[in-house]
């Protein structure tokens, strides 16, 4: 299509923008990447990616945009993403400096007539109340000199089968235009279905509503495994049955807790706006509530098992296999292993990590050097090098007890050679 001779800028070069830039110059755009990290720069240069993902492998060296942090650039673009992240800070609270910044630094280099996408998730109300008057109060008119839309990013890392080049999108805009420009772009970018929506505050809100679902179920199944527990169910066996109904229920699993870049966030994002409405979203604070408990949760299962056989947790070697917060990936957003090692280390253990995937932050060097090492382990993150582990090792290494922090192990193979096992709800 003709307008695939544009220049698209993506703003923020990490697990969002990076995928956008390298499937925008897949299909023929000219694509020009602002990223603040010369060292990242750098790599994606090369045609090496900085993030350990299966799409960017394979795809970043044929399809390498030219990376740069000089803003100036952004001149040249007709089409601007902003993928930028959008944490909240020690109090949930919801920080939207860097979208404030981005959307600051594009409208001081911006070409009249371009369109600005925001793809960085936020709360219902971010591109009306601070996207645009950004652009306003820089001399902009929007819907005549800029043209704004939000298309919130669908990331999963780590994920094969759906990757950019073919997860159905949804568009909202301020104006038509900019909607048809919006709409044009993403259906070049992506095979699957790209929905208009009728204003961009609903495109803002499906986002939210996506993770804040995820995260409320998986609140419920954690709180199940929890009374199941001490009922002597397994909640995993109970949820593989209930999936046996074939309408009306959809299976979620418990684990040690929730990591990402969104699940543990974005609801927060909700709760706060509708806080300035005059609205109390109960459901969604409750469901933060037992997912932010997790950890500890996971850490009192160590304990109580360790107690079994009469052995203190101060002092005691405490292996935590994951760092990453999901399977095969080396994305550390939110990890429920961060705040794993804190509480163990605060109850006095020797806490050792391995984490094929992130060995840099990890204090030992293999699976087999902390297994060696450790008298107990937790099982964090479920990495295939993990799941692999024969009980009969962990045996010939002398660990005590197991804790399955995602039910991803054989219970009963473990316990057969004599080893304490607990998993989350089972």
């Amino acid at each position: 299509m003709e307008n695939k001779k544009q220049t698209v800028c993506v703003v923020g070069l990490g697990y969002v923008g990076l995928p956008m830039a390298v499937r925008s110059v897949e299909v023929g755009y000219k694509v020009i990447g602002i990223e603040k990290m010369k060292e990242k720069v750098s790599l994606i240069n090369k045609g090496k990616s900085p993030i350990k993902e299966k799409y960017l492998e394979d795809n970043l060296p044929k399809f390498t945009p030219r990376a740069t942090n000089d803003e100036k650039e952004i001149k040249k673009a007709d089409i601007i993403l902003i993928c930028v992240p959008t944490p909240v800070d020690e109090k949930f609270y919801p920080d939207l400096t860097p979208v404030i910044g981005a959307s600051e630094m594009i409208a001081r280099n911006l070409k009249k007539g371009a369109l600005v996408v925001l793809e960085s998730t936020v709360n219902p109300g971010v591109s009306e109340e601070i996207v645009e008057p950004i652009f306003r109060r820089a001399g902009f008119k929007v819907g005549k000199d800029v043209f704004i839309a939000h298309c919130p990013e669908r990331v999963n890392p780590g994920d094969e089968k759906w990757t950019v080049a073919n997860l159905p999108r949804v568009v909202g805009s301020f104006d038509k235009k900019g909607l048809e420009m919006a709409l044009a772009y993403y259906r070049n970018i992506t095979t699957g279905e790209v929905r208009p929506m009728k204003s961009i505050r609903e495109a803002e809100a499906v986002k939210i509503m996506e993770n804040s679902f995820r995260d409320i179920n998986i609140a419920f199944v954690n709180e199940l495994a929890r009374s199941f527990d001490r009922m002597g169910i397994d909640v995993k066996d109970v949820i593989l049955g209930a999936a046996t109904k074939p309408f009306a229920f959809m299976p979620h699993f418990p684990s040690c807790g929730v990591g990402g870049h969104c699940i543990p966030v974005d609801p927060y994002y909700l709760i706060e706006r509708a806080k300035e409405i005059g609205f109390d979203h109960k459901f969604l604070r409750v469901a933060r509530e037992i997912n932010n408990s997790m950890p500890r949760y996971t850490v009192e299962l160590l304990q109580d098992a360790l107690n079994e056989i009469k052995k203190p947790m101060r002092g005691t070697k405490v292996g935590i296999l994951g760092i990453a917060y999901k399977a095969n990936v080396d994305d550390v957003r939110e990890s429920p292993s961060l705040k794993i090692i804190e509480i163990a280390k605060k109850y006095g253990s020797d806490v050792l990590t391995f984490d094929p995937y992130i060995k840099e932050k990890s204090t030992e060097k293999s699976l087999e050097q902390i297994l060696k090492k450790s008298e107990a382990i937790i099982l964090v993150t479920d990495h295939n090098q993990f799941k692999a582990i024969d009980p009969k090792t962990l045996k010939k290494h002398g660990i005590k007890v197991v804790i399955d922090g995602k039910n991803c192990l054989d219970k009963k193979a473990i316990q057969k050679m004599g080893i304490l096992y607990r998993g989350i709800g089972r």
